[in-house]
């Protein structure tokens, strides 16, 4: 058994009463079920800091690809989150597709969490930055006004006295590339009051990373809120060396004394919308559709695509052009597993960027940029937590007509399994950056650990036999190695089949 700290494994049963642990230790005289886990390690249940699963579990709640890797928490808000929807981004919303056709709006964030509780796995959430800002500005690239800001601050004060998590911002996204550093300081003062967490994807993992590390530790600093780095990353070859200043410069803030932290995802290729190429200015007002449209606009864009900016991240150079993305969906000319220069069949690959743009704006791409023994070099560090940074779904259409980033299916098992087999870290530690460390992150009390009296999240798994299945061009694969996940002390997966239970519940962060 290994119990989430990160102490070394002992051998011990543990008793389940309803939905806690009732003993560790030597209780195998009962009378209760019992769930064979002789070969196998015992471990709190995983919990994703960075998933979208927010949609799919509204149309298969067992969330597959995450239970077959030992995940039982689902945490949302990267950005933008279901809730809370009003103002103008009521109408906004309400005019985008959603990726699965399923509801992308509640009134409060904590609507939401209510009517998704009874999935497979817990969930729990953040508060987009998008969410505070474009009730008022919609999707304009302007600053709040004074009265804008405080409403935006008092709304977020509601939400987090209702127990969401923090405030999760994606900086390289339009509207939400579109907040200065004080509009984030005045959110991060709020958290502060409350315990709760900072978390971003920052304004830029290229050329731009170490000031973007920095502007999020000025975030800590100036506010005294924690703060976390989604993904952590070096993106494009030139960059790589810039992650040991990224590290020293976090090193530096925590003996500080400033609460920042980060997570990955064990890949080399991030993923992200074909749309985000496209730099933020093209996207103000919601109308890039219009723009795109427009020859002489369409001739500004591409130009722009090409030109070396401070302003924002530009992932088309940082790609390496054309051949560094690949299409993961898609129809017509976008077909699945090729590079945009494959789809392009030698003509401009910026046309065809606009044009699949222009026909389907959530198409999901990978973009080759990272560089792995770096991804594992900041997986070394003490503060760093794991994610998957996508939906959760099963193998099985209609999931299975479009394409994913094999990390929806693989990422905790490859670190659990090939990354610990290879030293990248001992195997308790492993289990430590997926259980204690986001839960103590997150202020979750009672999760990510195994004690007496703490919930009954666990998984079971073979160390020998965990192993990602996921490729980039067959990444529908679910990982090996979970033989048991129980979550809230229901079995979901027993025998290494699902058994379809849904025990899983909303979580809120402690106050």
């Amino acid at each position: 058994m290994l119990d989430g700290t990160g102490t070394a494994a002992r051998r011990a049963d543990v008793a389940i009463a309803g939905d806690r642990i009732e003993a560790i230790g030597d209780v195998r005289d009962t009378d209760a079920p019992v769930l064979d886990a002789e070969g196998c390690v015992v471990a709190p249940g995983f919990i994703n800091v960075l998933s979208h699963a927010y949609e799919t579990l509204q149309l298969d709640p067992r969330g597959l690809s995450d239970l077959y890797q030992g995940i039982t928490t689902e945490v949302f808000g990267e950005g933008r989150s279901m809730g809370p929807v009003t103002g103008r981004m009521t109408g906004l919303v309400a005019a985008e597709p959603p990726l699965f056709g399923m509801r992308t709006s509640w009134p409060r964030l904590g609507d939401f969490l209510t009517e998704l509780s009874g999935a497979g796995l817990n969930i729990a959430s953040f508060v987009g930055a998008e969410n505070l800002r474009m009730p008022f500005a919609g999707n304009e690239d302007r600053p709040l006004t004074d009265d804008e800001l405080a409403a935006a601050c008092a709304l977020l004060d509601e939400e987090l006295a209702a127990g969401a998590l923090g405030v999760g911002s994606a900086l390289i996204y339009a509207p939400g590339s579109y907040a200065s550093t004080e509009e984030l300081i005045a959110y991060a003062r709020v958290l502060a009051k409350h315990d709760a967490l900072y978390i971003s994807h920052i304004r830029g993992e290229s050329d731009r990373l170490v000031d973007s590390v920095d502007e999020l530790i000025r975030i800590a600093r100036e506010s005294s809120a924690r703060a976390e780095i989604y993904h952590l990353k070096a993106s494009g070859r030139e960059n790589w060396p810039l992650m040991s200043v990224v590290l020293d410069r976090v090193q530096q803030a925590r003996a500080d004394g400033l609460g920042i932290t980060a997570d990955i995802y064990p890949y080399d290729a991030g993923s992200t919308f074909l749309s985000a190429f496209i730099p933020p200015r093209f996207h103000d007002g919601g109308e890039l559709a219009a723009r795109i449209a427009n020859p002489s606009i369409r001739s500004e864009i591409k130009a722009a695509i090409l030109e070396p900016r401070q302003d924002w991240e530009n992932l088309y150079l940082g790609s390496g052009g054309a051949e560094g993305i690949l299409l993961l969906g898609g129809s017509g000319a976008a077909v699945p597993g090729q590079t945009l220069a494959e789809a392009s069949r030698g003509g401009d690959p910026l046309d065809t960027l606009l044009d699949l743009v222009a026909a389907e704006p959530n198409l999901m791409v990978a973009l080759f940029t990272a560089s792995e023994a770096d991804t594992r070099r900041a997986l070394k560090q003490p503060w760093v937590s794991v994610c998957t940074d996508s939906e959760a779904i099963p193998a099985e259409a209609p999931f299975t007509k479009t394409s994913t980033h094999p990390r929806t299916y693989g990422a905790f098992a490859r670190v659990l399994g090939p990354w610990v087999r290879e030293g990248v870290l001992p195997l308790e530690e492993a289990v430590r950056r997926m259980t204690s460390l986001p839960a103590a992150n997150l202020r979750l009390v009672d999760r990510g650990v195994l004690r007496p009296g703490a919930f009954a999240d666990v998984a079971v798994f073979d160390p020998a036999a965990v192993q990602d299945n996921a490729t980039y061009l067959d990444p529908h694969r679910y990982a090996d190695g979970m033989r048991h996940v129980l979550v809230n002390g229901q079995p979901a997966l027993q025998d290494g089949k699902p058994t379809g239970a849904l025990a899983g519940r909303a979580l809120r962060r402690a106050s």
